[in-house]
């Protein structure tokens, strides 16, 4: 529970775990803009099919999360996996594109109820004094996946020769998640007991409406949807950018880049709860700016690994820290609402980097085009930010200055 000092109880730690499982299943998907390439979906179909997912689930999430509440996560969660059980093996025999279409929509529909309901649940159980620490943490169960699936992946696919039976075979991860909610049901339902009633009930439309009209808020939430448009173009089209370099192994950038970012994550969870969260997150989204330019100069694999310590290392600070800025701005009624809000700005980026992307490769432009376009997202968060402070500056709030 928020009021709690303990960080690292059972429900915190097995919510957790069930979002790594959920994100391996989203993690495999790197390839699938390629994958669509050898399946023979055309050029012109392929951005819009690998965004359609995270279009589902943008679209979605606004009526979604508004409805969810501690009380109800857990029903809605199992409802999700059990979704996915279904739908990932589909993978393997649907190869048109109505049918692409079909199962990309359930396919988002599955991943919006399963994160969305366990971020609703999971802040009820960070204290408000390390929000940092704990979004590291809940973080690290995004990222892992990210660090695992690509390489492992990539190796998988010397003998199955398909990334079909691959999506496949990852929902077997299911199985532990719904044995772990399962096991959950009795703890959290006597965990709700002693929270104050008005904490897990759904926030009124009135509040809904108030929320969005704090300039915190608003900025916080701008941020984050500038750093996921670049984050899911590196994610969705590093694949395709390294085959200009020559002989090299694309899973290497990912592992590289995401233990770097779990590697800050672990040595830094309880530094992000002392420093000032405003400046440290304005110097990494300048280096962050820099990073994506330096991409485009890579000619060669060694010079793409040195690059992806580099980002990881940046968007591993960038990341929680605006988890935690948000977490700690936000009324204890409103924490969930708001990080899942911050999902929707996720949701956002995968849903229209892919489409964006995919339509200026079939007109022509080099990937080298989509990283420089990234780093003026990014130099435009890190102004945003520098307004967001001086507004901090005209009221304070304590989730900015450092302890």
């Amino acid at each position: 529970m928020s009021e709690t000092k303990k960080l690292f109880s059972f429900e915190f730690v097995s919510l957790n775990l069930v979002s790594l499982f959920a994100f391996c299943n989203i993690a495999v998907f790197y390839s699938f803009y390629s994958y669509l390439g050898r399946i023979g979906i055309p050029v012109e179909w392929r951005g819009f099919l690998v965004g359609l997912e995270p279009m589902t689930a943008f679209a979605l999430r606004l009526a979604v999360i508004p409805l969810l509440t501690a009380r109800n996560a857990i029903r809605v969660m199992l409802v999700a996996l059990l979704m996915i059980m279904v739908i990932f093996p589909s993978y393997v025999w649907v190869v048109t594109i109505p049918g692409l279409i079909l199962l990309r929509v359930l396919h988002g529909t599955a991943f919006v109820l399963l994160v969305s309901a366990s971020t609703a649940l999971v802040v009820h159980f960070i204290p408000k004094e390390k929000s940092g620490q704990g979004f590291g943490i809940v973080s690290l169960a995004a990222l892992i996946p990210y660090a695992i699936m690509p390489p492992l992946t990539e190796a998988l696919l010397g003998y199955t020769k398909n990334e079909a039976y691959i999506y496949a075979g990852v929902s077997v991860l299911v199985i532990p998640g719904i044995g772990l909610l399962l096991r959950l049901r009795s703890r959290v339902a006597q965990a709700l007991k002693g929270m104050n009633t008005a904490l897990v009930a759904r926030p009124t439309t009135r509040e809904l409406s108030e929320n969005l009209k704090q300039l915190d808020v608003v900025l916080l939430l701008a941020i984050n949807l500038l750093m996921y448009l670049s984050y899911a173009t590196v994610f969705f089209f590093m694949k395709d950018f390294s085959l200009q370099l020559g002989p090299g192994d694309v899973g290497m950038f990912f592992t590289i880049s995401m233990l770097m970012m779990i590697l800050v994550r672990l040595l830094g969870g309880t530094i992000f709860d002392r420093v000032n969260k405003l400046r440290v997150l304005q110097i990494f989204l300048f280096l962050l700016a820099l990073c994506f330019v330096l991409f485009t100069y890579a000619r060669d694999f060694w010079t793409l690994y040195l690059m992806a310590a580099f980002y990881g290392l940046c968007t591993g600070i960038v990341f929680p820290l605006l988890n935690a800025t948000m977490f700690s701005i936000s009324p204890a009624r409103l924490r969930g609402l708001n990080t899942n809000l911050t999902l929707f700005m996720m949701d956002a980026g995968y849903a229209f980097s892919p489409s964006v992307g995919g339509a200026l490769h079939a007109a022509g432009y080099p990937f080298g085009v989509l990283l420089s376009l990234c780093a003026g997202l990014v130099l435009l968060g890190l102004v945003l930010a520098v307004l967001l402070e001086r507004t901090q500056k005209q009221h304070p709030s304590e989730a900015f200055a450092g302890e």
